[in-house]
């Protein structure tokens, strides 16, 4: 019988597929995220071509600067991280809150 899935975990699985897409930085991204570089490989099986699709629909496929980055590309960039920063608190938030309700 397959597993039900529960959509605010996909969603954290997806952020850290996103998260290797545009670092290229498999084994910090797991170390980030507590897990097995396994465990990462196998949410990029999964999930890799669909988080792809998201970003090109978003228009942003790579987060990776040119050799001399302009002066908007970076501030884009950082608009781009802080971003994905304010997502990840917001997730952790949803998880704790989650944690606390199944206890």
């Amino acid at each position: 019988m397959p597993r039900k899935k529960i959509q605010v975990i996909e969603e954290v699985k997806k952020k850290y597929v996103r998260l290797v897409i545009e670092s290229g930085k498999h084994l910090s991204i797991a170390q980030q995220a507590g897990i097995s570089r396994e465990t990462l490989r196998k949410w990029m099986n999964e999930y890799e071509d669909q988080v792809r699709e998201e970003m090109e629909a978003e228009g942003s496929t790579s987060s990776v600067l040119s050799d001399n980055p302009t002066r908007n590309e970076m501030r884009d960039k950082y608009e781009q991280a802080m971003r994905l920063l304010g997502e990840k608190e917001l997730e952790v938030a949803m998880l704790r809150s989650l944690l606390k309700k199944s206890t």
